[in-house]
């Protein structure tokens, strides 16, 4: 990848949502981290229990009542705490295939409460890409956490390279989307971050992050190199507002 050092010995993403970049690249090497803890669980699942989930993944149904039935399950927490960890990934990808633009979202209780998606044929099951995931996080060395991205980091030494891909700063006063996790992500969480990063400057460790391009972000982050780019955004109330946006990339090599 054109951002990415050439060569490294740790990889570390504290913000691993989707993953995107960490299947890219595949490093030999990672420390994974994300604060939803449903996430980390399925990954955990992906890589220890992959036949077991899809064949959980087998008996969901595309159906508007079944889903409601299924996301409902976080509101009385007696019964989601008996579901076993493979019920929970299953879960967790059943909603994401099946919800309003795979988005998710949860309320400030922690409950999922993106709506139906109406979607004919969903894929639910998508066995080849769920054993190649497992597949590459039992060959790598691997280490799944659940914490806050300071506590992550201050193990990381000078060689390792971090990727940060955190809740993005709006881009209006309307646009404020931090529901991706219970505890949200203001600006305040923004310059703890800045800080981290540079700490990591300051260890010699090369650090890569992305965010919206806003003039807070950019201010934030003068001191390094920062390049504008174009993303594509397919998440939008507005379905003429989809479509590539403004980011930042900024890095400290």
């Amino acid at each position: 990848m054109q951002y990415v050092p050439e060569s490294f010995s740790t990889y570390y993403e504290p913000f691993v949502g989707g993953g995107a970049v960490l299947f890219e690249l595949q490093p030999a090497k990672a420390v994974v981290n994300d604060t939803n803890r449903e996430l980390i669980n399925l990954y955990m699942v992906i890589k220890d229990n992959v036949e077991e989930l899809i064949t959980d993944l087998k008996q969901h149904r595309n159906d508007k009542n079944y889903f409601y039935q299924l996301r409902g399950l976080d509101r009385d927490r007696d019964s989601y705490n008996k579901l076993t960890p493979v019920q929970r990934a299953s879960r967790m990808i059943y909603l994401n295939r099946t919800c309003y633009n795979g988005l998710f979202r949860v309320n400030k209780a922690g409950e999922f409460n993106t709506p139906f998606g109406n979607y004919k044929n969903p894929r639910i099951v998508d066995a080849i890409t769920l054993r190649a995931v497992s597949n590459y996080f039992n060959r790598a060395d691997i280490t799944f956490t659940c914490r806050d991205f300071e506590e992550v980091l201050e193990g990381a030494e000078k060689g390792a390279f971090v990727y940060l891909d955190p809740p993005y700063d709006p881009v209006s006063a309307t646009a404020n989307f931090t529901d991706y996790d219970r505890g949200g992500f203001d600006r305040d969480e923004q310059i703890r971050l800045k800080k981290t990063c540079d700490r990591l400057n300051l260890k010699g460790i090369n650090f890569l992050l992305s965010n919206s391009a806003t003039d807070f972000i950019k201010d934030l982050y003068r001191d390094y190199r920062i390049e504008v780019i174009q993303a594509k955004r397919p998440i939008n109330s507005k379905a003429d507002k989809r479509g590539e946006i403004d980011e930042v990339l900024v890095m400290n090599f």
